[in-house]
């Protein structure tokens, strides 16, 4: 079945930049929606990209639009979140999740199926 691994988190500085990767395996043949998701201690998850199998339909959340990226890899089975000029509120652990959909994404974390385990990412000076 299907399984999803993030990488790529870590602590940087107000402003810089990092890349999240979640690689996808053990999965049939499918039309899948990809979407990454954080949750912050004490809040709630939060929906943050999202982008459907064809990469013709992507969201962002309005905290991250302008900053945050969301791309595929169909040869690496990987989708990727370029984050640019992060913030301490970006504080978070970042999971990816997949739905078989076809259509639009949806940045709607009941949604999706199927989870990665996390990654935390720390903004802070």
């Amino acid at each position: 079945q299907l399984q999803l691994v993030e990488s790529g988190g870590g602590l940087v500085q107000p402003g810089e930049s990092l890349r999240l990767s979640c690689a996808a395996s053990g999965f049939r043949r499918n039309f899948y929606a990809i979407g990454w998701f954080r949750q912050a201690p004490g809040k709630e998850r939060e929906g943050v990209a999202c982008m459907n199998d064809f990469g013709s339909s992507t969201k962002y959340a309005d905290s991250v639009k302008g900053r945050f990226t969301i791309s595929k890899d169909n040869a690496e089975n990987t989708v990727y979140l370029q984050m640019n000029s992060l913030k301490s509120e970006d504080t978070a652990v970042y999971y990816c999740a997949a739905v078989s959909l076809i259509g639009q994404c949806v940045l709607d974390a009941d949604a999706y199926a199927r989870w990665g385990q996390g990654t935390q990412v720390t903004v802070s000076t």
